[in-house]
């Protein structure tokens, strides 16, 4: 089979500076590093290949430097891999980012199965995986927590979903997004490094997709901006208090009134 992974370079500090102007993180100068969620697809992806056959391709969608860790996933074991760059694609909200990627899938085309992490650390929707089955037109399941099986052109998955643990089955060709633990991630290999150093990577931009109206890429192509992010407030302020449990829940109970942190019912 034929999967292909999703997979983002992520701000690799926390101490990321803010366009004030397009709401979009600035990541000119910024260490960066590969999302910890995609790390956890890549190994699906590679146990799948591993059981059943076929070829795994990462695709990234970003700016040059996002080569690295499509470099990286080299040596986890992938087998080609893709880069969506290009100036028109930047400042994308999550809608115009999955549309920017399911042409970039598209272009590739002959896929069984896409799988994606859960969600990024610095956009934290976990929304990209969904809206890019939708503009694929493919099904898609999200919150898997375990590949079970694969036969008659159908995935069988464990899957969390609200207060439950499900087995569900779907139809390839498809997308699932995986959560975080489905297996334990393989460390990059240095003797892939060296064998993989100078194996291509295919950059693709605006020119390349099958559709190349710019109005839907991009900022132009987004129908939602942030309008403020800011970090939250350090607080130094700290108490220490001595004394017995009773003691204590009293003195709590009592800061947790005052401060209008809980009310008495009526």
């Amino acid at each position: 089979m034929n999967i292909i992974v999703c997979i983002k370079q992520v701000p690799g500090t926390a101490q990321v500076e803010i366009d004030e102007k397009t709401g979009v993180l600035k990541r000119d100068g910024v260490p960066a590093k590969m999302n910890p969620f995609d790390l956890f697809a890549i190994e699906s992806a590679m146990r799948l290949k591993e059981k059943f056959g076929g070829r795994v391709t990462a695709l990234t969608m970003g700016p040059p430097q996002a080569e690295k860790v499509l470099r990286e996933a080299f040596m986890m074991g992938v087998d080609e891999a893709y880069l969506l760059s290009d100036r028109k694609f930047g400042g994308a909200d999550v809608l115009a980012t999955s549309y920017t990627i399911s042409q970039g899938i598209r272009k590739i085309g002959g896929y069984d199965l896409i799988i994606c992490g859960k969600q990024t650390t610095d956009g934290d929707t976990a929304q990209v995986g969904a809206e890019l089955a939708e503009f694929l037109g493919i099904p898609h399941l999200t919150g898997v927590t375990a590949l079970l099986d694969l036969a008659g052109g159908k995935l069988k998955v464990e899957a969390e979903i609200p207060l439950h643990v499900v087995e569900l089955q779907i139809a390839l060709p498809c997308l699932i997004t995986v959560e975080k633990g489905i297996f334990e991630p393989r460390l990059p290999s240095y003797r892939r490094k060296l064998a993989t150093a100078d194996r291509k990577i295919t950059c693709l931009t605006l020119a390349d997709l099958e559709d190349t109206n710019e109005k839907h890429y991009g900022l132009n192509g987004s129908p939602t901006q942030v309008q403020r992010i800011f970090p939250p407030a350090a607080k130094a302020e700290k108490e220490i208090w001595n004394g017995g449990n009773a003691e204590s829940a009293d003195r709590l109970y009592a800061l947790l009134k005052d401060k209008r942190f809980l009310t008495e019912l009526r």
